[in-house]
């Protein structure tokens, strides 16, 4: 069979298995989950087995230790697997909500209820946690789902879908609520993303390049960001050792992950009290600085910043710098160059938060707090599917919530429109 072949095989069979889990009861699929979590933990040395089969492929690959990092899956990061499918389960069910219910003049009861979207289609690359916490989400708001990872990971998350069926078997729902792709063949992504009337949504997680192809190619909607293009503002009144940290926690804490700072943003009053401290900790770190005229006066091993670094998402140690003259020309150069994930400010100045808060257009604004907690388990979502940087159905982190639509339920007693 050719791509769109299999696709369509898989999301009929997906569909029908999206078709009993509307039909499910909460605390059935919660079950699943914690039925989910047991089984990977059972399956810990069958998962990590599977995955020194891909790192072992990572040279030839040509992986970076970033991609490396995102691809390992240690002790830790099998359980936070566990516990964020726990944290799903015991988080309320959203489906079937009322999100408003009135009664019209005329005696009609008009409400708007939490449903599930059906089918959803969710393209990754090495990061093979994503496997469990897209099935996760996907089960919790009674959505099968239809997952493609990359070649990278192909091994990891073709043995974390076979204990995740394992749990669902336990909780009597059928195996295809959950499918990992076995082809890592490119031309599973455009058909997936072109199955009108079979995937209902397509969520892709990853670089630039593999979220536009599937933009551009895809003829059903598509949730997505491109990149993070994470800002931290030191403002006039802030902290200055306060500052320093959360600089070096949103740079250094894990580089290669999309809500790591790229751009550090100096204002002018602080920048000779706090720069130079701060670049040295920085360099400390091991981070590579470009910066701008003013802040290399004050730094003046800094590399020189070109106008491709403001827009630049590193995913590495290197940070760009800037001086600006005040919180309106942060909030411009953050509106102009940000990726509309996450930016923060730093300050003792409840005004000033509150206009940054205001004026900057993203989906996650931080204020004392590092860009690091962007992130669908720090918002207490158990996990996350993706972060949206798109305004339309979802944005910034996204839960089991986010992967409802909605329907008008309209009770009469024998209503007719005159």
């Amino acid at each position: 069979m050719d791509a769109k072949e299999i696709i369509r095989e898989l999301a009929q069979a997906a569909r029908g298995a999206a078709g009993v889990l509307a039909g499910s009861r909460g605390a059935q699929r919660d079950e699943a989950l914690r039925s989910c979590a047991e089984a990977i933990r059972a399956g810990k040395d069958r998962l990590q087995a599977e995955n020194e089969k891909d790192l072992a492929r990572a040279g030839e690959l040509g992986l970076t230790e970033a991609m490396i990092d995102r691809l390992r899956l240690t002790d830790a990061r099998i359980e936070a697997m566990a516990v964020g499918l726990e944290e799903i389960a015991a988080q309320t069910d959203p489906v079937g909500q009322a999100i408003c219910a009135y009664n019209r003049p005329n005696g009609l009861r008009i409400e708007k209820r939490r449903c599930p979207i059906g089918v959803i289609g969710i393209v990754y690359e090495s990061r093979p946690n994503v496997t469990a916490d897209a099935a996760g989400l996907c089960l919790k708001s009674a959505n099968a789902c239809i997952l493609r990872g990359g070649k990278e990971a192909i091994h990891s998350n073709l043995a974390i879908a076979a204990v995740l069926r394992e749990g669902l078997a336990g909780a009597n729902l059928p195996a295809e609520c959950v499918t990992v792709l076995e082809s890592t063949d490119r031309a599973m992504v455009p058909a997936m993303a072109t199955a009108e009337g079979l995937i209902d949504l397509i969520i892709p997680r990853g670089g630039e390049s593999l979220i536009r192809a599937v933009a551009e190619a895809a003829t059903i909607p598509v949730i997505k960001h491109y990149n993070g293009v994470c800002h931290v503002y030191v403002h006039a009144d802030a902290d200055l050792k306060m500052a320093e940290k959360i600089v070096l926690n949103a740079k250094c804490q894990r580089p290669g992950v999309c809500n790591a700072a790229e751009t550090l943003l100096v204002d002018a009053a602080v920048a000779q009290a706090f720069l130079p401290g701060a670049a040295e900790a920085l360099r400390r770190n091991k981070v590579e600085l470009r910066g701008c005229e003013k802040s290399r006066a004050l730094v003046p091993d800094m590399k020189t910043a070109a106008e491709d670094d403001w827009r630049a998402e590193y995913l590495d140690l290197i940070l760009a710098v800037r001086v600006v003259d005040g919180l309106e020309a942060a909030v411009e150069h953050i509106n102009t160059y940000g990726s509309k994930h996450t930016d923060a400010i730093i300050t003792g100045n409840l005004v000033a938060a509150e206009r940054f808060v205001t004026a900057v257009d993203s989906a996650s604004v931080m204020v004392n707090a590092s860009t690091r907690f962007s992130d669908g388990a720090q918002y207490g979502l158990g996990a996350e599917i993706g972060i949206s940087t798109d305004k339309l159905h979802a944005r910034g982190p996204m839960g089991a919530e986010d992967l409802t639509t909605y329907k008008w339920i309209v009770t009469g007693a024998g209503h007719i429109r005159e």
